[in-house]
C-alpha cells in the first residue's frame, strides 16, 4: 500500500474517532508504533489539527472534525476555484478571511507547474473589481454569527444623528460596493432597517430566540412594506446598468429595446433615505418622477453641495 494512501486512511480514521492513541491505530493498520508517530507528524504537518495528551491515559485528540477528505478536481476546476477566491481581494474584511487565505494558499500549492503558470498569466489579465475600502468592519464574523444562531442583540451603532443603542434581530450580512450592508428588524421602530456594518461599535449582549425569522435569501425575495409608496424613475442605458448592479433595484428593473429603460414599483416610505443617494450618484442618468420626497430629497442635497463650491 503506497503512503498516500495509508495516509489517507489514517486521516479518515482519526477525524471519525476524534479521540485515539497510537497503539489503536497500530492495531487497526498492523504497523508499529513508531510508524504510528511519524504519520501523525506528517498529518500535523498537513494541517490536522492534533493535540497530544502525556501521560497514562494519554493519547491524542482531533481538535476539529469537519476537516474533509481530499477531493480530486481537474485543472480546469482547481482554477477556476482559486478565481472565485481571488474575487473577494477587493474586500478589506470578509466572514473567514484567514480561512479562505488558507484555502487559497493550499490550493495554488497543489497545482502542477503548468496549471501554476497559467494561474499566473490570468492574474494580468483579470479582477473582480471592487471599491478599495478603507473602512474596517471588526464584527463583521460576530453579526454573522448571531444571525445563523438566531439571536437577537443590543448594539452600539453610529449614524448621522450620533451613537445610539440599538435593539435588533439580524436577517444576514450581504457585500455591496466594497461595504457590509445588515438588515435587521428593529424592536424599538417594529419595522426592518438595513445597517452598515462597520458602524456597528460594540455588541453588548445577545438573546436566543426560540421562534424561526426570516433569513437574507427570504428577505430578498420579501420587502416588508407599512407605509407604501410609488417609485417611478426613467433610466438611461447607463442608469439601467448601475441600478442591475444595486441588489436593491436589480429586480425592479425594466429594460426597454433601446437600452434605456426605467422602475416603477411600490416601496417603503422609510426606505428613501437610503434610495436618495444612491439616485444622487446616478446623476442625470436617473430621472424620478416619483415620489416627491424623494425628489426633494435630491434638490436639498444637490443644493448643499452647490453652495459648498459658490464663488
Amino acid at each position: 500500500m503506497s503512503k498516500a494512501k495509508r495516509l489517507l486512511d489514517i486521516l479518515l480514521f482519526v477525524t471519525n474517532r476524534k479521540k485515539f492513541t497510537a497503539q489503536e491505530i497500530a492495531d487497526e493498520f498492523n504497523i508499529s508504533i513508531r510508524t504510528v508517530h511519524r504519520y501523525i507528524l506528517d498529518l500535523s504537518d498537513m494541517g490536522l489539527p492534533i493535540y497530544s495528551e502525556q501521560g497514562r491515559n494519554g493519547g491524542y485528540t482531533v481538535l476539529t472534525s469537519r476537516l474533509l477528505p481530499p477531493i480530486l478536481f481537474t485543472e480546469e476546476e482547481a482554477v477556476s476555484i482559486f478565481f472565485a477566491f481571488q474575487s473577494l481581494n477587493y474586500y478589506r474584511n470578509l466572514p473567514f478571511d484567514t480561512e479562505i487565505s488558507s484555502v487559497e494558499h493550499k490550493l495554488y500549492s497543489s497545482l502542477q507547474s503548468e496549471a501554476k503558470i497559467k494561474v499566473d498569466k490570468i492574474r494580468s489579465y483579470i479582477a473582480f473589481w471592487n471599491p478599495k475600502r478603507t473602512i474596517d468592519t471588526p464584527l463583521l464574523n460576530d453579526i454573522l454569527e448571531h444571525s445563523i444562531e438566531n439571536k437577537s442583540i443590543y448594539i452600539q451603532y453610529e449614524s448621522k444623528s450620533g451613537i445610539r443603542k440599538k435593539y435588533i434581530r439580524p436577517i444576514g450580512v450581504y457585500a455591496h460596493d466594497g461595504l457590509w450592508y445588515l438588515p435587521a428588524y428593529d424592536y424599538h421602530k417594529e419595522k426592518i432597517l438595513l445597517y452598515r456594518v462597520d458602524r456597528i461599535l460594540s455588541i453588548l449582549s445577545t438573546e436566543i430566540n426560540k421562534d424561526e425569522f426570516m433569513n437574507l435569501k427570504e428577505w430578498f425575495n420579501f420587502r416588508e412594506v407599512k407605509k407604501p409608496t410609488r417609485l417611478h424613475v426613467h433610466l438611461t442605458m447607463e442608469g439601467v446598468r448601475q441600478c442591475k448592479s444595486a441588489p436593491y433595484l436589480e429586480g425592479s428593473v425594466e429594460t426597454n429595446e433601446d437600452g434605456t429603460g426605467y422602475i416603477d414599483t411600490i416601496i417603503d416610505k422609510g426606505e428613501l433615505n437610503f434610495i436618495t443617494s444612491l439616485f444622487l450618484r446616478l446623476g442625470s442618468h436617473a430621472r424620478i418622477l416619483e415620489p416627491n420626497e424623494l425628489i426633494d430629497g435630491l434638490r436639498k442635497q444637490a443644493e448643499e453641495i452647490l453652495t459648498m463650491y459658490e464663488r
